[in-house]
């Protein structure tokens, strides 16, 4: 499976949850805590990131689930 950043982001219907580079959700929810939820279960199983959306949709928190090396090389 390739590492897809996820991505919650509003949607006509609540929140959904996008893989990075894709036109369709993956999956939509009531609120935005449930859609996070899965996101996170997601990007924990792919190990990728996590982008979390306002609902202006700029990007108001990222998380990293993956092979993120600390400290930052350079």
């Amino acid at each position: 499976m390739s590492k897809k950043n996820q991505h919650v982001v509003p949607h006509d219907d609540g929140w959904a949850v996008r893989g990075e580079g894709n036109r369709r959700v993956t999956s939509i929810h009531d609120t935005q805590q449930e859609a996070v939820r899965a996101g996170r279960d997601i990007a924990r199983n792919q190990g990728a990131e996590l982008f979390i959306h306002g609902e202006n949709g700029r990007i108001r928190e990222r998380n990293t689930y993956g092979d993120d090396p600390f400290p930052p090389k350079g």
